[in-house]
């Protein structure tokens, strides 16, 4: 069969992958690189993810195929430490003591955030999905622990769309990051950043004849009078989409429902010395125009870069602000104390469909994984729901692989 990819994020890299043993396999990516919101850049003898990533213990697919790849050698098992900024300060919040010792929440506030936290992977997260996350912690933690923790989160992950997330999502987010030791959560990355895992993918589905277009978007799609689908005039057995269903509808393909994205905006820089207490995630909760900096190098070892790397997080809906960046670094250098000149160097990346909002009703946008003759798969599928992570995207990519070689088996 001749099969087209519309996409080379992980999820059409995995998909190529699997299909490519056995089939002829084009990958179509618009960007002049493939790796979609995991690509990276070259940075002195390594690559740095232009958006923040980690893996988790129990990513079993992921792992899987990595593992295919022999890049399990490279992976190491680090712990990322959490704090919460708030009027000019730092409060860690890895350790059991160091969350007795915060002073922002009751005592009866942090014993019913930690009965959650214990208790999150014990939900079945997609029976919340018509209940809002406001609603639901201020029912289970209480008022105060929504106004004074939760409710900060949410405006500045959702902006305006805070109050329509559903509780599915937020129970998720925290059962996921539940594997806790005493130094934090254990989380894995990669020797040489995640660009590993892309290059491997991408020298497997060329050593297995599939092809690799960059900068050659999917234009149009047709289908023909036999029920298949032409992509930019070239006739295909099969087609699997990963791009977003609204991009796919208006391409000519099936009208899927519509899943509403947001943007994201990521600044990464480059340090001379640490400002985050050797904390790896620090959520911030005053109002500012990024909602969370993450310390690289304390979670990755700072000796595999030799500068402090961080990142500073920021969403938006529709355009991004004029002077984003600048906005952002000048916030960060008077909120934790960092002069211009320790900066050593920082860009920016922006993506306008960085990821779905998880609104109340969401499992019902979700479409199958075969429409009309195309089949789709990415962020927007079921193992993506109700959060999204490189684990969602490789199954989601296994599960449409499967299903062509299963009905293609079936009709032989």
């Amino acid at each position: 069969m001749r099969i087209c990819i519309i996409g080379g994020g992980l999820t059409g890299l995995s998909a190529a992958y699997y299909l490519s043993r056995t089939h002829s396999v084009d990958v179509l990516e618009a960007s002049a690189e493939v790796g979609g919101l995991l690509s990276s850049s070259h940075f002195h003898d390594t690559f740095i993810e232009r958006y923040y990533h980690h893996c988790f213990s129990g990513d079993a697919n992921l792992l899987a195929l990595m593992d295919e790849l022999d890049l399990s050698g490279d992976i190491s098992w680090l712990s990322g430490s959490t704090g919460y900024f708030s009027e000019g300060r730092i409060y860690p919040l890895t350790t059991p003591f160091e969350i007795l010792r915060y002073p922002l929440l009751t005592l009866v506030d942090k014993f019913r955030l930690g009965l959650l936290t214990l208790r999150a992977g014990k939900y079945q997260a997609a029976s919340y999905d018509d209940i809002t996350a406001d609603a639901f912690i201020q029912d289970t933690c209480g008022k105060h622990a929504y106004e004074s923790f939760f409710a900060p989160l949410l405006r500045s992950k959702f902006g305006e769309m805070r109050h329509e997330v559903s509780a599915a999502w937020l129970i998720s987010r925290i059962a996921i990051r539940s594997d806790r030791g005493p130094q934090g959560e254990r989380l894995g990355y990669l020797r040489h950043g995640y660009q590993s895992l892309i290059t491997a993918l991408s020298d497997a589905i060329r050593k297995n004849g599939g092809a690799i277009h960059t900068g050659i978007p999917a234009r149009a799609l047709e289908k023909t009078d036999g029920g298949k689908w032409r992509v930019n005039g070239a006739p295909y057995d099969v087609v699997i989409s990963t791009v977003r269903p609204s991009i796919l509808t208006s391409l000519g393909g099936p009208s899927l429902p519509e899943i509403p994205y947001q943007g994201a905006a990521c600044v990464s820089m480059g340090l001379s010395r640490d400002v985050l207490q050797g904390i790896y995630w620090v959520n911030v909760k005053d109002e500012a125009p990024y909602g969370a900096v993450i310390g690289h190098t304390n979670f990755a070892p700072f000796e595999w870069y030799g500068e402090h790397i961080v990142y500073l997080a920021s969403y938006f809906r529709d355009s991004l602000p004029e002077g984003h960046e600048e906005r952002m670094i000048t916030d960060f250098c008077e909120r934790f104390g960092v002069s211009r000149d320790e900066i050593r160097w920082h860009y920016m990346t922006t993506d306008t469909a960085a990821g779905p909002v998880y609104i109340t009703g969401y499992r019902d946008l979700i479409s199958p994984y075969e429409v009309d003759g195309i089949y789709c798969a990415g962020m927007f599928s079921l193992p993506n729901y109700p959060e999204r992570s490189m684990e969602g995207s490789v199954v989601a990519a296994q599960a449409v692989a499967e299903m062509i070689l299963s009905r293609e088996a079936d009709r032989d």
